[in-house]
């Protein structure tokens, strides 16, 4: 079978590793892992136990950087980590000190960029993208498509429908004022985005605030309370039947 296995890389028990994969220098991945064809796992990164990962994955990747990029990237980026009992899908890209814990389900596609931090028991769907700087509690859903912009803050229990969309740059690029005014979205537990919605740079959207499809968001959301349109505009209370404390998922 044709891989490539560091000799200083540290494998648990009863891990099945599949052809054309490369597992580079002082990799660890703990016991009972399953992991897939040309997967390429880069030095240093560690795997818990019990962890599926599918094929072609990358994990511990470093960033790229263009000449014209805003941050530069270090030369000391710490590893990945995956937490156990994680399922990694097809064609995922996780890059370095990117940090994920336990019970994650990442479906294929998904990319999750440097400096991220991510708890339990999410869900990141299919071609889901998380930028850098980004801190995500547990028990979220992230469905397809959806974009979780630079220096974000995701706490619990938060749902990101399909293409929804965040950002952090006002000036859109333009004006060195905009170095000074970065600024991602925070999501409050309990936190809703609909499908398509568009959340501008700084917003907080409350716990149990709900963001209607398509609306443009350019305001605060307060708590439990439903926006819509563009501009987002408050529209009635969250029903209470939907309201986070009646919602607990303990499984």
């Amino acid at each position: 079978m044709n891989q490539h296995i560091a000799k200083s890389a540290k494998i648990g028990e009863n891990v099945s590793i599949g052809i054309n994969t490369i597992i580079m220098e002082n990799v660890k991945i703990g016991n009972n892992c399953l992991i897939g064809h040309n997967v390429v796992i880069h030095p240093d990164s560690e795997i818990g136990e019990g962890v599926r990962i599918d094929d072609n994955v990358i994990i511990g990747k470093k960033p790229l950087s263009s000449p014209r990029s805003i941050f530069k990237v270090p030369d000391n980026l710490e590893p990945a980590r995956i937490g156990s009992f994680c399922q990694i899908g097809a064609n995922v890209v996780i890059y370095a000190q990117c940090t994920i814990g336990e019970r994650n389900l990442i479906a294929d596609l998904a990319t999750i960029r440097e400096n991220v931090t991510i708890g339990e028991l999410n869900i990141i769907g299919r071609n889901v993208a998380i930028e850098n700087f980004v801190t995500i509690g547990s028990r979220n859903k992230f469905e397809t498509n959806s974009y979780i912009t630079a220096y974000s803050e995701v706490e619990d229990y938060c749902f990101v429908a399909p293409c929804a969309a965040t950002s952090n740059d006002n000036y859109m690029a333009r004006d060195k004022e905009r170095f000074n005014h970065f600024k991602g979205v925070t999501l409050k537990s309990g936190a809703r985005i609909g499908v398509g919605a568009i959340i501008l740079p700084g917003i907080k959207i409350a716990g149990d605030g709900t963001v209607a499809a398509a609306a443009v968001v350019t305001k605060d959301v307060p708590e439990a309370k439903i926006v819509l349109g563009s501009p987002a505009r408050t529209f009635r209370d969250v029903p209470e039947a939907q309201l986070l404390k009646n919602n607990l998922d303990k499984k």
